[in-house]
């Protein structure tokens, strides 16, 4: 069903205008008169241009944004920067680089995956954080292993699983890659004197989340929350979890202008698409995603680049005198 939503939303509007194109052509040239006349409040030979000239349109910019959608924008890696303050980080520190990636949705023959890993290297992180959704289909497993085994960060690739893994990603299906999975636990980290910990749980352990995190909170440390949906974004806040990151919405994948997604897939809509938001002391970042929804769903983007995630955490600046 989500599938076929996604389906819908790229292909209804693109199929629409090409249907009254098609109508347009018949009716001019099978029928020696145009159609529409319902609808179009003008008549005349001015109007009949006029009509012509806004499907015509319509429908060479739907061509070109199918062809956008489907060939171009889908491998538009966006590097998308941010900074966040935090007492818990020492200035000693200096910032704290995670990597935030998510919805690999890894198939047979890579399509992001070796640029991102050359990107990620390439920032010197220090933690790589991925929030689920690995594969599309059993082949795709070598290309999502092979992406977690490049990836260098000096403290480690931490992960949780997706509902798309489920049933599909073999158990222990990283377990020869340098990345730990958290389906329900955390790791205290000390990055250069500084205190992290990164906690995840899989979607079927979401029942544990407050019992899990309320033993962890007790030692004091930044704390970064895996989970591959915003579902528990609000039980987060209320704990005092620092830094929430999830994916799954892909941004929608398609987006319009100042409406943003037509579909997030999300059981909180849209009230956390894509992006930053401040949810009480709790940061929540949603990331768009590498890949893109399978089985039958369009592999297309648009307004909706792939996205790498860098987030510095840093000590306070000192008030200016």
């Amino acid at each position: 069903m989500t599938q076929f939503l996604v389906l819908l939303a790229f292909l209804v509007p693109v199929g629409l205008v090409f249907y009254l194109e098609a109508r347009w052509l018949v009716g001019v040239l099978v029928r020696g008169r145009p159609p529409f006349q319902g609808f179009w409040p003008r008549t005349g030979e001015r109007a009949s241009r006029a009509l012509t000239l806004l499907l015509n349109t319509a429908a060479v910019a739907g061509g070109l944004c199918l062809v956008w959608g489907w060939l171009v924008e889908p491998t538009m890696l966006e590097v998308t920067s941010i900074v966040l303050e935090s007492p818990k980080i020492l200035p000693q520190t200096g910032r704290v680089r995670i990597v935030h990636l998510s919805d690999f949705h890894s198939e047979e023959r890579p399509r992001n995956e070796p640029r991102a890993v050359e990107i990620v290297n390439g920032l010197g992180p220090d933690l790589v954080l991925v929030t689920g959704d690995f594969i599309n289909t059993p082949a795709g497993l070598k290309t999502a292993q092979a992406a977690l085994a490049a990836l260098k960060p000096a403290f480690g690739t931490f992960l949780v699983s997706g509902n798309y893994d489920i049933g599909l990603l073999p158990e222990n299906a990283f377990r020869d890659s340098p990345a730990i999975m958290l389906e329900s636990g955390s790791r205290d980290i000390d990055i250069r004197g500084t205190k992290v910990r990164v906690s995840g749980l899989a979607l079927v352990n979401m029942p544990d989340f407050r019992l899990v995190m309320k033993l962890l909170l007790d030692k004091p440390a930044y704390d970064v929350f895996l989970f591959h949906n915003t579902d528990l974004i609000k039980e987060a806040a209320s704990l005092g979890i620092d830094l929430y990151l999830a994916g799954h919405t892909h941004g929608g994948q398609v987006r319009l202008p100042f409406y943003g997604a037509l579909v997030t897939l999300s059981s909180t809509g849209k009230t956390y698409e894509a992006g930053r938001y401040r949810v009480g002391p709790t940061d929540l970042y949603v990331n768009r995603g590498l890949g893109l929804e399978g089985g039958l769903a369009p592999r297309v983007r648009f307004l909706c680049r792939p996205e790498i995630t860098v987030i510095d955490v840093v000590a306070p600046r000192s008030p200016s005198h």
